[in-house]
């Protein structure tokens, strides 16, 4: 029974129930408003589900960001924190579970994961050089840019099309990957934007296999990889169930082995190390480590904290040695399953296969009649906030942003609304709940309308745009 998902387990032994591995200590209450002060909260937020307060959401499914709960162990170890500004003993402590569980030589801190994307595209981008990657992610992407670089997605065709059942959609073409260098040169690629999980596609999972190729082609052309590793943790499990060779393996042991075909990762270990803050830059390269140690002083904090203090590193040393144990990860993939599960059998569409940390609504699916400028991923967040007090978050266009050079929308393939689920905080019952949310949701669509944005940031504007009802 070890490696038995909760569904497997129902199919083998009928009415021989599954639980998490882990019992609740402390609660936080929380309460749903009444519809009508759903709606003005709503409005109030400018139909944009980041700018809702939370004491005004039921269940936030808004991101896994952040938003996990800690175990007793990590608790106890906040009690534990050295905040001494330099040479803190919970950073080497921090370091040594990074090295130990991830692989790389040289560990930089920083205060989340987007302190160490904006490191690496300062140190490793030239300006006007590609970077190619497995799908964009939003924050990866501006730095890359802000950096002088030209993003390029090299992800397999399948990704792109939210019903196809290919079970690793998150790999890179290689043959997109040796056209950009035959058209451009090695020199002008900074490195290969790797991401595993492709949190954009629908949390779709990295192949074994396609990272080795990928290393032996970047290999033949002296070009260097670094990954995404912010859910690696949880690609590792994919790998463990889907790839011929990896069954009788750890997810432990699979992650080191996947980042051992890569020169160096950025973690927001907000998401997998189940930690409310924190992250890092790891690097194999003494160059690219110096000038990035350099840079984390004059962004983020000295080397030994990188903007975390003390007790936080201890948490999230912590936290990496529970985030590869096989049990928790088959009981968070296997929540996000079970809600999956019940939205297929209704006949909802989503993105196939679930992938890791969350459930993504075919937006363009569910409300075939609006066009995709009139923000059908973002109207369906809406709806469902209206409906249940359930806050989910825009995956479409308003995410893709502006191409900086025409200034016209860009319009992704993917159009998505995301149901996030943050780990060990809400039970099968919430989840039933949420179900229900979204069935509603979609027993209502052909009277549902789209939004029109009133007011548009420069940067990243799904946080901060609101809209209004057309």
């Amino acid at each position: 029974m070890d490696h038995e998902t909760p569904k497997t387990m129902g199919q083998q032994h009928g009415r021989r129930s599954w639980a998490e591995p882990w019992k609740i200590k402390m609660v936080e209450p929380i309460k749903m408003i009444s519809r009508e002060e759903r709606a003005e909260a709503m409005k109030a937020a400018g139909y944009n589900t980041f700018l809702l307060k939370s004491e005004d959401v039921y269940i936030d499914l808004l991101t896994d960001s952040g938003t996990s709960a800690m175990s007793d162990r990590q608790w106890a170890g906040m009690l534990l924190g050295d905040e001494a500004y330099a040479g803190s003993r919970n950073f080497y402590n921090l370091e040594n579970a990074i090295q130990t569980y991830y692989g790389y030589r040289y560990i930089i801190p920083t205060h989340q994961g987007r302190g160490a994307e904006h490191l690496i595209s300062k140190v490793a981008i030239q300006p006007g050089q590609y970077v190619p990657g497995n799908m964009y992610f939003t924050t990866t992407r501006l730095h890359q840019e802000l950096a002088g670089g030209i993003f390029v997605d090299v992800i397999i065709d399948e990704a792109h099309d939210p019903a196809h059942l290919h079970p690793f959609k998150g790999n890179v073409d290689l043959n997109k990957v040796q056209m950009l260098i035959d058209k451009h040169g090695a020199q002008q690629i900074a490195y290969i934007s790797l991401a595993g999980t492709v949190n954009m596609a629908g949390g779709q999972p990295v192949s074994m296999e396609n990272v080795r190729a990928l290393r032996a082609l970047c290999d033949r052309y002296g070009i260097r990889i670094y990954l995404d590793a912010t859910r690696m943790a949880e690609n590792a499990f994919f790998i463990q169930e889907r790839e011929p060779g990896y069954a009788n393996k750890s997810v432990a042991e699979i992650l080191k082995e996947f980042c051992s075909y890569t020169d160096g990762a950025w973690m927001s270990a907000k998401k997998d190390s189940l930690v409310n803050i924190g992250g890092w830059l790891a690097l194999n390269h003494l160059d690219v480590f110096e000038a990035a140690s350099n840079l984390v002083v004059v962004y983020e904090g000295l080397h030994t904290y990188g903007g975390m203090a003390g007790r936080d590193m201890e948490a999230l040393a912590l936290g990496i040695e529970e985030s590869v144990q096989d049990d928790h990860m088959r009981s968070r993939i296997g929540q996000v399953r079970y809600l999956g599960e019940l939205l297929t059998e209704w006949g909802i569409p989503i993105v196939q296969p679930v992938g890791g940390h969350a459930i993504f609504l075919d937006a363009k699916s569910f409300y075939p009649h609006l066009p995709q400028d009139v923000f059908p991923a973002q109207t369906l967040a809406a709806e469902l906030y209206m409906d249940s007090g359930v806050r989910s978050m825009e995956r479409g266009i308003v995410s893709a942003g502006r191409d900086p050079e025409t200034g016209k929308h860009r319009y992704p393939a993917l159009e998505l609304t995301r149901l996030t689920i943050p780990r060990r905080v809400y039970t099968q019952s919430h989840m039933d709940v949420v179900a229900e949310s979204v069935k509603a949701a979609y027993d209502a669509r052909d009277k549902t309308r789209g939004l029109k944005m009133v007011y548009e940031p420069k940067y990243l504007r799904f946080f901060q745009a609101r809209f209004e009802p057309l």
